[in-house]
C-alpha cells in the first residue's frame, strides 16, 4: 500500500501539505482534488520519486511499476502504434533480448524469453495497442502514421495510450480527459473502471470522477483529507463538515463576545480583576475556528444581450467539408432565441466542422446559411487561446476590445474571472491553459452575444470555474450550440441534443445515458465488422439497397403528391357544380317557368347551365387523366 505518515511537502518557502497521514490500499481508485496551486501535481512528483518530502514518511512498495502520462512528445518518425507499444517496457526489453539471443543462436535463452513473452501476453500486445488507440479516437489508417504527423492534442492522446499500455501497479493520471472528446472520455471511463491496479487521478470532470473513483483525497488549507466515495459523495460530506464548522464558529464567536464583554466591563475594577484576567487567558487559549466559506474565486454572468432576431441562424440543405472530402451534407437547422442545443457524435464525425459552418468561418459547399438581422455571435473554438496576444495583459485585451469603458469597470469585470491585482496587468504569455481559457471566455462574454457557439469550452478549466460557467449558461437568455466532453455541463445547460453521424445531422431522442448506450452499440457493430468483413460488406450492401428503395419510394411519393392534391381540389369543385346544375336542370324543365313572372330569368339560367356543363365536362376529363397518371406511379 501507499502510506503517508505526518508528511510535509513544500515548494521553496511555500508549504503545500502539512501533517498528512493516510493510507491508499492496492486496487483503490483515488481522485485527487483541490484548488489550483494547492500541490496536486507536486504530490504526483512525490509519488514518482521526482520530489522528496520535507518531513515525515512516504512508504510504497519498491517493486511497483508506476505509469504516468508524459507532458512532452518529441516529433518522432516511428509509427503511432509502435510509440504506444513503448509503454510496455518489459515487452520492449524482451524483444530486444530476443533479437540478441537469436543473433547468438542461444536456444535456451530464446526458449526462456518466449516463455516470458507468453506470460505477459506479449503476442497479443499489438492488438491491445491497436484497441487502445481505437478507443482514444485514432482510425486504422493512423496506426502506421509517424508520431511527428500528429498535432499537439493528438500527441497527448498518444502519450495517454502509452501510459495505459504499461502493465502498471500504480497509474497516475493528471487531467487525462483534457484533449479527449465525449466518446473517448466514455471509453476511457470504462477502461479505468476495469483497471486492476491502484489509480490516482486528477480531474476536473465530476461525472468522470464519479464513474471511476471510490475515494477522494482533497487538499485544502495545507491538509490532505481522504473521503470515501465518488466526487458527489465528497461534496456532500464536505458540505456537512463545513456546516458543522460554521456552527462551531458561530458558537465560539458568541462565547468570545461574552468573555470580551466581561473583560471590558470589569478589567478596571480591583474586585473583579482576577476574574477578568482568567477570562483573558481563556480567550488566548481558545482555538480559533476558521469561518466556513465556499472558496470559489469566480463570480460572473452573461451580460444582457438585448433584443435578438427570430430565428437567430438557419442552414438549409447545407453541406460542408473539403472539395475532395465532403464531411456533412443535407443539413437543416434553425436556431431560435433561448434554444440550448448539445451536439453529440463520434470522433471525426464533423461536430467541429458544423460549429465552424454555423460561425461563418467555413462556407457551405452547398445549400444556404442565413443569419438573422441583428445576430451577435460569440464563438469559443478549441484554438481560441491562440488568438490571445502573449505580450498583452488581460486588462490590455479588454481595453483594446472596449476602449470607451472605464478601466475600473473592466478591472471589476476581470475580477469575476479571478484576474485580481497584478494578475490583471501581467502579460498572458506565461499563463496556464486554464487562465488563458478564462481570459478567452471573459473576452467572448463582454461582446453581449445573443448566440453562443462553444467548442469544448471547459478544456483546462478547474471544477470551480466549470461550476461558475454552468451557472452562467443556465441564466443566459440567448441561443446556444455546444460541443463538450463535460457531461455535467451538458446535462445542466442543454434542452435538446443533435447527433452528427454518417455525414448527417439528426435529432437525438434521448439523454446522455442513451448516448452512452448508442456508442456501445456502434463499437460492437464496428468490432463485428472487423471480425467478419464479408458479413459487414453484405450488411452494408443490404443497407444500401434499403436506402435506395427508400429514396425511390420518396421519389414516387413526391411525384404522386401534386397529382393527389389536384385531384382533391377537383373533387371539391365538382360536388357544388353538380348540385347546382341538377337544381338548374329541374327548374328549366318546369313549363311554368316560361309563362310565369320569372320568364325574364330564363336566358340567364340557360347561360349558367351551359357554363356549368362545360366546367363539369372539363373537370371530369381532367379527373380521368389524373387517375391514369396515378396508376402509372405505384404507391409502394
Amino acid at each position: 500500500m501507499i502510506q503517508f505518515r505526518n508528511l510535509r511537502l513544500a515548494r521553496g518557502v511555500k508549504t503545500l501539505i502539512e501533517g498528512a497521514s493516510l493510507q491508499i490500499h492496492p486496487g483503490w481508485k483515488v481522485g485527487l482534488t483541490g484548488a489550483n496551486g494547492c500541490g496536486k501535481s507536486s504530490l504526483f512528483g512525490l509519488l514518482r520519486g521526482e520530489l522528496h518530502q520535507d518531513a515525515g514518511d512516504l512508504e510504497m512498495p519498491a517493486t511497483w511499476t508506476i505509469a504516468h502520462v508524459a507532458q512532452e512528445t518529441p516529433a518522432l518518425s516511428c509509427p503511432a502504434i509502435d510509440y504506444a507499444l513503448d509503454g510496455d517496457t518489459e515487452l520492449r526489453r524482451i524483444e530486444a533480448a530476443l533479437t540478441k539471443a537469436e543473433a547468438a543462436h542461444d536456444g535456451e535463452e530464446i526458449g526462456h524469453l518466449h516463455g516470458r513473452l507468453q506470460e505477459i501476453g506479449g503476442y497479443a500486445a499489438r492488438a491491445r495497442a491497436a484497441a487502445l488507440l481505437d478507443g482514444l479516437g485514432f482510425k486504422t489508417a493512423d496506426l502506421e502514421r509517424p508520431v511527428a504527423d500528429f498535432s499537439g492534442g493528438w500527441r497527448m492522446r498518444l502519450n495517454l495510450a502509452q501510459a495505459l499500455m504499461c502493465r502498471s501497479d500504480l497509474l497516475l493520471l493528471d487531467e487525462p480527459t483534457n484533449h479527449l472528446d465525449l466518446d473517448a472520455v466514455i471509453w476511457l471511463e470504462q477502461w479505468l473502471t476495469d483497471y486492476r491496479g491502484t489509480l490516482v487521478l486528477i480531474s476536473h470532470d465530476r461525472d468522470f470522477l464519479d464513474a471511476v473513483v471510490n475515494q477522494i483525497a482533497h487538499i485544502e488549507g495545507q491538509r490532505l483529507t481522504l473521503y470515501a466515495g465518488g466526487y458527489s459523495d465528497f461534496e456532500r460530506q464536505r458540505a456537512e463538515r463545513l456546516s458543522q464548522q460554521q456552527s462551531m464558529f458561530e458558537k465560539q464567536q458568541r462565547e468570545r463576545a461574552h468573555l470580551q464583554k466581561y473583560v471590558d466591563r470589569f478589567r478596571a475594577k480591583a474586585t473583579k480583576a482576577r476574574q477578568a484576567q482568567s477570562r483573558i487567558k481563556a480567550l488566548e487559549r481558545m482555538e480559533t475556528i476558521a469561518a466556513a466559506h465556499i472558496d470559489t474565486p469566480f463570480t460572473f454572468s452573461f451580460r444582457e444581450c438585448g433584443q435578438a432576431p427570430d430565428p437567430l441562424l438557419q442552414i438549409e440543405d447545407a453541406a460542408a467539408g473539403y472539395a475532395d472530402a465532403p464531411i456533412l451534407s443535407g443539413m437543416k437547422l434553425t436556431i431560435r432565441p433561448g434554444e440550448r442545443i448539445g451536439l453529440l457524435g463520434r470522433n471525426g464525425a464533423g461536430k467541429s466542422t458544423l460549429i465552424k459552418l454555423l460561425s461563418g468561418g467555413l462556407r457551405p459547399s452547398a445549400g444556404v446559411r442565413r443569419e438573422g438581422k441583428g445576430l451577435e455571435m460569440g464563438y469559443f473554438a478549441q484554438h481560441a487561446l491562440e488568438s490571445l496576444r502573449p505580450d498583452e495583459s488581460p486588462l490590455q485585451h479588454m481595453l483594446r476590445l472596449d476602449p470607451q469603458t472605464r478601466e475600473q469597470e473592466l478591472r471589476n469585470y476581470l475580477g469575476g474571472f479571478d484576474f485580481h491585482g497584478d494578475m490583471a496587468t501581467t502579460p498572458c504569455g506565461p499563463f496556464s491553459g486554464g487562465e488563458k481559457s478564462r481570459l478567452a471566455l471573459a473576452l467572448l462574454i463582454w461582446h453581449k452575444p445573443n448566440l453562443l457557439l462553444l467548442d469544448e469550452p471547459t478544456n483546462h478549466l478547474d471544477l470551480e470555474m466549470r461550476h461558475a460557467l454552468t451557472l452562467a449558461l443556465q441564466d443566459y437568455e440567448g441561443g446556444m450550440v455546444i460541443v463538450s466532453h463535460d457531461r455535467a455541463l451538458l446535462r445542466a445547460t442543454c434542452d435538446r441534443f443533435l447527433l452528427v453521424d454518417g455525414g448527417r445531422l439528426s435529432p437525438f431522442d434521448g439523454d446522455l445515458d442513451d448516448y452512452k448506450a448508442w456508442l456501445a452499440q456502434q463499437r460492437a457493430a464496428d468490432a463485428a465488422a472487423s471480425q467478419c468483413p464479408d458479413r459487414a460488406a453484405d450488411k452494408a450492401s443490404r443497407k444500401a439497397d434499403r436506402e435506395t428503395a427508400a429514396a425511390d419510394r420518396q421519389a414516387r411519393l413526391a411525384a404522386r403528391r401534386p397529382l393527389l392534391r389536384e385531384l382533391e381540389q377537383l373533387e371539391k369543385k365538382l360536388k357544388p357544380w353538380s348540385t347546382e346544375k341538377t337544381q338548374l336542370d329541374e327548374r328549366l324543365a318546369d313549363p311554368a317557368l316560361y309563362t310565369g313572372p320569372e320568364a325574364g330569368e330564363v336566358p340567364r339560367l340557360l347561360k349558367r347551365q351551359a357554363e356549368l356543363s362545360g366546367r363539369i365536362d372539363e373537370a371530369e376529363l381532367r379527373w380521368l387523366e389524373l387517375h391514369e397518371a396515378l396508376e402509372a406511379i405505384p404507391a409502394d
